[in-house]
């Protein structure tokens, strides 16, 4: 009985998106002792049917499949959370709380493998991420370098974005991204507002790093990712025609026997 409730998938779905709500409005800051309490039954519902799966698949067979994996260490980690309700206030500690309330959405991501061809995603971009991590490196050396290079120009000029290596390196990432692409320039060619020709000079400049980093760059990441994550339909279409030409070939056969 316990077997035919607790690996029922489209039971523990509903457990999972009843979870889901608690979790939203706990995190929203509507506690009281019903949502607690459901909280707690859901969490028990999951350590249950982990042991249901070790009785029926095994220890090994559990953990080897990567879903089972995911699910178990989620599982493990909610389960100090049950602990928070059963302490006084008064005796927790703000970061342990973080901690416990952190695990506990956590438990959300075990939706995701209910999601229909979730594992064709995963796979897919794990192939375009393989695929791709050259231009990625490539394209993570172009922002260090003119991060490094911008804080050493313009740390003076607007130490708001480049006073510091990091800080410098991340407003590169945004000019990349075209986020303050237009504002950080303009804030660096107002220090220079004296000169028309550097504060012109200065924009053509970061122009450039736009155009390398946020046009070109970008471009080729996101034609590789998408190539990359279709590919597997085209090698289903390719299949497809591999077979129908086989069939022809064998119909033209028969044909010239005749």
């Amino acid at each position: 009985m316990l077997k035919k409730i607790f690996l029922n998938e489209k039971f523990i779905l509903a457990i999972i998106l009843l979870n889901s709500g608690i979790i939203y409005a706990q995190v929203s800051g509507y506690n009281n002792i019903y949502i607690n309490i459901i909280d707690i039954v859901c969490t028990l519902i999951f350590a249950i049917e982990m042991t249901c799966k070790h009785i029926e698949y095994g220890l090994k067979g559990y953990w080897k499949d990567g879903w089972n994996k995911m699910d178990g260490i989620l599982v493990i980690c909610s389960i100090p959370s049950l602990f928070e309700f059963f302490i006084p206030v008064g005796m927790l500690n703000l970061s342990f709380l973080l901690i416990l309330r952190l695990l506990r959405v956590l438990r959300f991501f075990r939706i995701l493998h209910f999601f229909p061809n979730f594992s064709k995603i995963v796979a897919g971009f794990k192939k375009a991420l393989k695929q791709s991590y050259a231009i990625l490196l490539c394209f993570l050396v172009i922002i260090v370098v003119f991060g490094l290079i911008n804080c050493s120009l313009f740390k003076e000029a607007d130490p708001e974005h480049f006073q510091t290596p990091l800080r410098s390196i991340y407003s590169v990432f945004q000019i990349c991204t075209v986020e303050g692409w237009y504002e950080i320039p303009n804030a660096v060619s107002e220090y220079y507002g004296y000169s028309y020709i550097a504060a012109e000079f200065i924009r053509a400049y970061f122009c450039f790093i736009l155009i390398l980093g946020g046009i070109i760059g970008m471009s080729f990441i996101n034609s590789i990712f998408v190539d990359a994550m279709v590919s597997d339909n085209n090698n289903e279409l390719e299949e497809e025609v591999k077979a129908i030409n086989q069939k022809l070939d064998i119909l033209l056969k028969e044909k010239n026997k005749e």
